[in-house]
């Protein structure tokens, strides 16, 4: 996907952290599955359809983020799978951002403006087999002074939102 592409998206992303009552219409959650959720939003080139959910665990306790791990389908653009996550704060240019579940490790190749996202759709696709089977996906990302967090997510009901959210937008 295109640099321009990811920032278009990461702009509707930012909106739907903060959704206002305005934009409240044009985004309609589809359903709760355990610790995922699903929504779908209605954009002039077309239907967004993800999962989203929030960590269970973060670290360092002391500071609570907004972090979030989605999984987006745009027909429109003949995008599917994308994985991306926020941490709920800038991520650091020189330290990777990773997704870890038992043995497997995922590397998100782009960061920017708070979120992160994987070059390889081939990559996302073996992510997403990996969280249908797993119970927990952790993400490591750098703040912008070099301090680690880990986020801890759930993917308690992943199967279920994951399969609605791709359904909402076939």
């Amino acid at each position: 996907m295109s640099i321009i592409k990811k920032i278009i998206f990461l702009s509707i992303f930012i909106t739907l952290i903060s959704v206002s009552n305005t934009f409240a219409e044009d985004l309609k959650k589809v359903g709760k599955f355990k610790d995922w959720e699903v929504m779908v939003m209605s954009e002039s080139s077309g239907k967004v359809c993800f999962a989203q959910s929030t960590p269970v665990l973060q670290a360092p306790k002391k500071d609570k983020r907004d972090a979030r791990l989605f999984i987006t389908f745009r027909p429109a653009e003949k995008i599917s799978n994308e994985i991306s996550a926020t941490a709920g704060y800038e991520f650091n240019k020189n330290n990777t951002v990773l997704a870890t579940s038992g043995n497997n490790k995922f590397k998100f190749d782009i960061k920017q403006q708070g979120f992160a996202w994987m070059t390889s759709n081939k990559k996302e696709k073996i992510m997403v087999k990996v969280m249908k089977k797993g119970s927990r996906i952790m993400l490591t990302g750098y703040n912008e002074k070099g301090s680690q967090t880990i986020d801890h997510y759930s993917l308690l009901g992943f199967t279920k939102a994951y399969n609605t959210a791709k359904k909402a937008c076939s």
